[in-house]
């Protein structure tokens, strides 16, 4: 209910971590799933905007479907809801309309930072990162626009519960968009140097690095001053979780379709054939065909079998009526789901109300459209992985779109997997915290031409 909750009403970690954000002109919250990012920073906004007249304009970068999850957030707090919101999403025009209303608090989505930078006048003395995880990359577009105003900013916070998905090397785009690399250092190079060694080589190429002795200690030590880290298992009252692997036999004949494409690269079809040209291709294809299907090199979907279907059904039909949510990969395993199960796909915000309004007793959705801050534990316990990804963030946050503060059921995470594929590598590895697409990658290389 609007308006209902006030300030005592958050939980003594929240009220921590607000006056953390206060107190720190430079800040990173690493906060589990659940935590309540959003509320905590919300919080802070309203006592440094409207208390004590600290910050004036604030800019809140976040995920595309995220938006107007800050919005419906401030209007469910009576402390927050004196903030005036402003949702630069949509069309060019849209955007800048939003940008000219008069506000206190601008949210625009992560793809569109390099606009902003460019045809809009920077007054914000603010910025909050929502998934900070998202700037993870020195090189990307959003990164280099958003360090071009970097300096012009008073106070900064980052928020994500994954702040290294795919290890430490991460960490220095990340604290250095915040702290101006204050910390670990203003070039990767040197970052590299002092903390990683040359992992996957080929000749003078270096494909990956791994952390030094000690390296880890050493890097959060240098950051500690400014980050809060929680687990939502240590603050929160979170419902059982049960993991579940199921496995399905493919036939002999797919098997030997399937050793095959591992082997050489290439099935061979008279009306389009299915080929890799290097090992991440080959990667993506061996696991089209663990699901069932296969795009070829006329980008039509060729039809392998149905064991994942078929276990899928036992699945649905043992959960007795119950909601299910169904997380996909590839477009064609969206069609094949739908036409089995009778799925919906979850891709609006009226898909995802009616999913927690308990209105879909069958759902898909694809991890990257889950990401963050989508709050789906109303609408069911049962996530079934039908397809897997090599990407422990995407990974992490998806199962915890069910299994959050507020689900009253045990969740229970079933993974399909075909045995003898690379399924079990990616498993494994997501089991391991061990991903990232080169591990994938390596899973394949030495399979190659058989060799």
């Amino acid at each position: 209910m609007a308006g209902s909750l006030g300030r005592d009403d958050l939980h003594e970690y929240q009220k921590y971590s607000a006056e953390f954000i206060i107190g720190h002109p430079v800040a990173a919250l690493f906060l589990d799933c659940g935590l309540g990012k959003t509320v905590i920073t919300l919080t802070a906004l309203e006592e440094l905007m409207l208390d004590r007249f600290e910050v004036r304009k604030t800019l809140v970068i976040c995920p595309l479907r995220v938006g107007s999850v800050w919005q419906s957030e401030a209007m469910k707090w009576d402390h927050t809801k004196k903030l005036h919101l402003s949702v630069a999403i949509g069309t060019a025009s849209q955007r800048l309309s939003a940008l000219d209303k008069k506000a206190q608090v601008y949210v625009i989505n992560r793809e569109n930072v390099e606009w902003l930078v460019e045809n809009h006048k920077w007054d914000f003395d603010m910025v909050v990162i929502d998934e900070l995880s998202s700037f993870k990359s020195h090189k990307a577009k959003r990164f280099k626009a958003l360090k071009k105003v970097r300096p012009m900013v008073r106070r900064i916070v980052g928020l994500t519960g994954t702040p290294a998905p795919n290890g430490l090397i991460d960490l220095w785009a990340e604290i250095g968009i915040l702290d101006m690399g204050q910390r670990l250092g203003r070039f990767i190079g040197g970052y590299r140097e002092r903390f990683f060694v040359p992992d996957k080589r080929s000749r003078e190429m270096v494909f990956s690095y791994k952390p030094r002795e000690g390296a880890e200690e050493m890097i959060y030590g240098l950051i500690s001053d400014i980050c809060i880290s929680m687990k939502a298992v240590d603050y929160l009252d979170m419902p059982e979780c049960v993991y579940n692997r199921v496995e399905v036999s493919m036939s002999g004949k797919e098997m030997a379709l399937y050793g095959q494409l591992e082997r050489d690269m290439l099935l061979p079809f008279s009306d389009g054939n299915i080929d890799a040209v290097n090992a991440a291709a080959l990667a993506n294809k061996l696991l089209q065909m663990a699901d069932g299907a296969v795009y070829d090199e006329n980008g039509n979907v060729k039809h392998i079998h149905d064991r994942k279907l078929e276990a899928l059904e036992d699945l649905i039909e043992a959960a007795n009526g119950k909601p299910v949510l169904i997380a996909y990969w590839y477009k064609h395993d969206l069609e094949r789901l739908k036409k089995h199960t009778g799925a919906v796909e979850l891709d609006t915000a009226e898909d995802m109300k009616k999913w927690n309004a308990g209105e879909i007793p069958v759902a898909a959705i694809h991890p990257a459209s889950a990401g963050h801050g989508l709050n789906l534990q109303a609408g069911g316990s049962t996530l079934i992985w039908f397809g897997l990804t090599w990407s422990l963030e995407l990974y992490q946050q998806m199962n915890r779109r069910l299994w959050r503060q507020g689900q009253e059921e045990t969740v229970v995470i079933h993974h399909l997997i075909s045995k003898g594929t690379l399924d079990e590598r990616v498993m494994a590895a997501l089991e391991k915290k061990d991903c990232g697409q080169s591990a994938l990658v390596d899973a394949v290389k030495a399979r190659i031409g058989g060799s």
